[in-house]
């Protein structure tokens, strides 16, 4: 495997789990965010990782130390225009990632590959009037970004088959189980995932079950890991209903994809989950 420098636009959960990936590989990172104290949590997280990974037996203290090595905290986007890779995964806001990609375009080399890690936002729409969108694809990875070994590489209107497949035997580099995508709504797991997730809130709506027994049932019955609730806590109800949003309005309001009242109040309350401590579950 060639090693490679990789961008990773946003130190959040999402970002900051890519960043391990790349670095567990061997490349060397730059981990941007413009939030200090966001980058201090990412390092707390590597750092913690690598520690259990250490008290496991999986690595030595000397791989852990290397790892880190691995990994650059920075705040300037300038700083990207080594990179052969960057990969985005700032919140889903359209008009966010469009003006990453504007500016990436502008700094980056012309070969360089430009990914984003939206879980529903068209890859069409955000390389839409930019300079060489055929390098610009979509990388979905799936949280926590270290454990779960799918990848959704998605190709734009405009993305090249090349670099279609450059980033497919990437996601393979990385450890990864990689799936070829279309640039439809939601791609394939999160067109799926929407029914599953407002049929399980309109059962709770309508009091038939409440949360924990759901869960249960569909863990014990179903054979989920978590259950659809668990799984909003985790990943972040906010981003829970921002993705359903997204594919009801990319499929023109089509009924099956509506989203929930029972989501949007607690968005708006900022119950969002395990990173604020309560959503459906309480964490505190």
């Amino acid at each position: 495997m060639n090693t490679k420098t990789v961008g990773v636009i946003g130190a959040g959960t999402m970002g900051a789990g890519i960043a391990l990936v790349c670095a567990r590989k061997g490349h060397e990172v730059k981990l941007l965010d413009a939030n200090q104290a966001v980058l201090e949590k990412a390092n707390g997280y590597l750092q913690s990782t690598l520690s259990r990974d250490v008290e496991k037996g999986k690595i030595s203290e000397e791989q852990k130390q290397q790892t880190l090595g691995q990994v650059d905290f920075v705040s300037d986007m300038e700083r990207l225009a080594s990179c052969d890779i960057v990969i985005e995964a700032v919140p889903e806001r359209l008009d966010l990632k469009k003006t990453i990609f504007s500016e990436l375009s502008r700094i980056c080399r012309c070969d360089a590959l430009l990914l984003t890690n939206t879980s529903s936002i068209s890859i069409t729409e955000i390389a839409g009037g930019l300079p060489h969108p055929e390098r610009i694809l979509g990388f979905h990875f799936f949280n926590p970004a270290p454990v779960m070994p799918l990848v959704e590489v998605i190709q734009g209107k405009k993305s090249s088959e090349e670099n279609m497949q450059t980033a497919y035997r990437f996601a393979e580099e990385l450890g990864k189980v990689p799936v070829r995508v279309t640039d439809t709504p939601g791609f394939i797991v999160n067109r799926i995932a929407r029914p599953y997730y407002n049929e399980a809130l309109r059962i709770h709506g309508d009091h038939v079950a409440d949360v924990a027994k759901i869960d249960r049932i569909m863990k014990l019955a179903g054979g989920f890991k978590m259950g659809p609730f668990e799984l909003q806590d985790m990943i972040g109800i906010d981003i829970n209903f921002a993705t359903t949003q997204s594919v009801y309005n990319d499929f023109f309001q089509e009924g099956r994809f509506k989203p929930s009242r029972i989501q949007q109040r607690m968005v708006q309350a900022g119950s969002l989950g395990r990173k604020t401590g309560e959503g459906f579950y309480d964490y505190n």
